[in-house]
């Protein structure tokens, strides 16, 4: 996708030429190369002025298009992008934006961009609008959003399993709270002789044995129903 736009010998501009395919991404092509002739540095610059614009605008208007071939599509987005004013791409947006395309678009084959002055243009408009060097992107912050999202998807998944196990232990728990309540209370209740309540097999004080049913016994001894 890359190329030396003079040789490295003689110094000399890479000579112009036609009837050239189309190289890159068609969406931030110059219109030069949309046109078959030679990239040089000013196709460059007017190709960062469309990713400029896309951070800007979040789409570009000849996004979209669609043809029945990938040479149809580029004819279409060649149309298109042709067809819209500079003015009309960057509205709504500072002026040195459709500065900066009309300066590329304007450059010839050979001439070399003023960097400087492009560089300018954006940086007094950054100190007007007080923006401060934070060295954060878009694209950092999609990555951190992404990775956010992420973090909080696995913490919730642990949650969700923090939970099942609570559950899961409020319900055995209580049984194995109930269970040793209830040994510790029978072992209570036993006594001296031994005997678990309604159960027979114990002695009273006399060293006599209890009957299984206490009330039944007391009936027969009265002779009562």
């Amino acid at each position: 996708l890359a190329k030396k736009y003079r040789d490295n010998r003689t110094r000399q501009h890479i000579p112009y030429r036609e009837d050239k395919n189309l190289t890159g991404t068609a969406r931030y092509a110059s219109i030069n190369a949309h046109l078959g002739i030679e990239q040089s540095r000013r196709d460059d610059m007017e190709s960062l002025g469309y990713v400029l614009m896309y951070f800007n605008r979040g789409s570009l208007p000849w996004q979209g298009l669609k043809a029945a071939t990938k040479k149809q599509k580029y004819e279409k987005i060649s149309e298109k992008k042709m067809s819209t004013p500079v003015e009309i791409l960057c509205k709504g947006f500072p002026a040195e934006f459709a500065m900066y395309l009309n300066y590329c678009r304007g450059l010839r084959f050979e001439e070399a961009p003023d960097y400087m002055y492009l560089r300018q243009l954006f940086r007094i408009l950054f100190r007007t609008l007080n923006h401060q060097y934070d060295y954060t992107f878009d694209w950092t912050m999609l990555k951190q959003k992404a990775a956010n999202a992420a973090s909080s998807s696995t913490a919730a998944t642990a949650t969700a399993g923090l939970t099942t196990a609570t559950v899961a232990g409020t319900t055995m728990v209580p049984q194995q709270i109930s269970t040793t309540q209830m040994t510790s209370t029978n072992m209570m209740n036993t006594g001296n002789n031994g005997a678990t309540p309604g159960k027979g097999g114990g002695k009273d004080d006399n060293g006599n044995e209890l009957d299984e049913n206490p009330k039944a016994a007391s009936h027969t001894s009265n002779g009562q129903d």
